[in-house]
């Protein structure tokens, strides 16, 4: 197919700019809608021209806010993170315990405090109350995972049944209001 319309002059977009193709070994600069500062149009500035901000114009950082609602709270979600947090939490307090009797028994603690016990509970023909062997350290950690494990189940029902409530009470009120701010 051939043009029949002969050369053609080139085509003069809006404010005077060139299209891409009428500039051969010049990069392309898109057209912008409005002039620059010191009137030149799109990309034809020098430069060595520098923006300079407007008079008046705020030279300190921007905080963007949102206000955010929590409308519902999955309780499948809400379980599975309380499971979590309580199994940690759980397995903290076993090795607290456990750290907590040694420095105990390092320190001299339970003989003490064992032998003062045992002089007051004993008689002429029974030793009294052993409250070493009684706080030994296997019965110790025993009763600290049965605390432990009892918490993980009901911190996790407690929880579970939170995002329960908290859903029914969010249908009425509309849930909790956050404000979140990002620092630019």
């Amino acid at each position: 197919m051939t043009d029949t319309r002969g050369p053609q002059p080139p085509h003069q977009m809006f404010g005077g700019e060139q299209p891409a193709h009428a500039q051969p070994g010049q990069p392309y600069h898109p057209p912008q809608a409005y002039p620059s500062p010191d009137g030149t149009q799109g990309g034809q500035q020098a430069a060595s021209a520098v923006r300079r901000p407007k008079t008046g114009a705020r030279t300190t950082p921007r905080t963007r806010k949102a206000r955010l609602r929590v409308a519902k709270a999955d309780p499948w979600s809400v379980m599975k993170v309380s499971f979590l947090l309580s199994i940690a939490l759980g397995i903290c307090t076993v090795v607290a315990a456990a750290v907590l009797w040694m420095v105990m028994d390092a320190m001299g603690v339970f003989s003490t405090v064992g032998g003062t016990i045992s002089e007051a509970t004993g008689s002429n023909e029974s030793n009294g109350f052993d409250l070493q062997s009684f706080l030994s350290l296997p019965r110790v950690l025993i009763f600290t995972s049965v605390v432990a494990v009892i918490d993980v189940v009901l911190a996790t029902a407690l929880a579970t049944l939170g995002a329960f409530i908290y859903n029914l009470s969010a249908g009425f009120v509309g849930g909790v209001e956050l404000t979140l701010a990002e620092d630019e």
